[in-house]
């Protein structure tokens, strides 16, 4: 099940290179380096919270934490680095933030074939927002809050992981229903984080959230989607009684 679940992993990168290639052969080879940067460091990372989840459980629990404590010290830097201004804004900030952590780190201790859906459907969700938004992305959803997000690029890769999500319930037998509604909000709870993330940046006038992760910037640049979305996942099993 591992190998098929890692074939599939790289069938899909295969495919988002390929996309690269498409985006990046007419941009200038500064920024086209940058692009391909950013998705060799995705690629590494997917790798590592992979191997993490199928090979030794524990150690994705530990890297959950890390992720969670980084973003919590990157929210607190940037209030900081403003002198402590829009104080109103980081408290509430800093609550949801808390209760998304609290679901995220509940989902990390949950059965592997759960956590390995959710991880699937969140990357690929992300991966093909970016490659969707850059190929046919026009309209831009919030150009204030998040300039490079798309309605091209949200439904893009809103469909291919809808589309994957069905190919992937076989790691957890449920009703159909179910897999539906968990797919969707993994979607919509990466998204709405995405969003999230990118307002609390704004609101400080800042790029990134630091220059931790080449070619993404933060932790939460890159990890917001995943915090959002697996935190969703724990409130959707609580809800259903799971």
């Amino acid at each position: 099940m591992i190998l098929i679940l890692y074939i599939f992993i790289l069938s899909y990168f295969l495919l988002g290179a390929v996309g690269f290639y498409f985006i990046n052969r007419k941009k200038e080879k500064a920024v086209a380096r940058k692009s391909w940067t950013k998705f060799i460091s995705y690629f590494i990372i997917i790798h590592i919270l992979f191997f993490s989840i199928t090979v030794k459980p524990v150690v994705f629990q530990v890297l959950v934490g890390i992720i969670l404590l980084v973003g919590a010290f990157e929210l607190l830097r940037l209030y900081k680095n403003a002198a402590f201004k829009q104080s109103g804004f980081v408290f509430v900030s800093i609550l949801i933030y808390a209760v998304l952590g609290a679901g995220l780190w509940m989902f990390g201790t949950m059965e592997k074939e759960i956590i390995l859906f959710a991880f699937l459907i969140l990357s690929i969700f992300d991966a093909f927002s970016q490659i969707s938004g850059q190929l046919w992305g026009k309209t831009k959803i919030a150009p204030e809050i998040s300039p490079n997000k798309t309605i091209g690029g949200t439904v893009g890769g809103g469909l291919f992981a809808f589309a994957s999500g069905f190919f992937l319930h076989g790691l957890f037998d449920d009703k159909w229903y179910v897999v539906t509604g968990l797919t969707l909000g993994i979607i919509v709870f990466a998204f709405l984080g995405d969003i999230a993330a990118s307002l609390y940046k704004r609101k400080f006038g800042v790029k990134d959230y630091s220059n931790l992760i080449p070619g993404h910037g933060g932790f939460l640049d890159r990890f917001d989607s995943l915090i959002a979305g697996g935190a969703w996942v724990t409130f959707f099993f609580l809800m259903i009684g799971y």
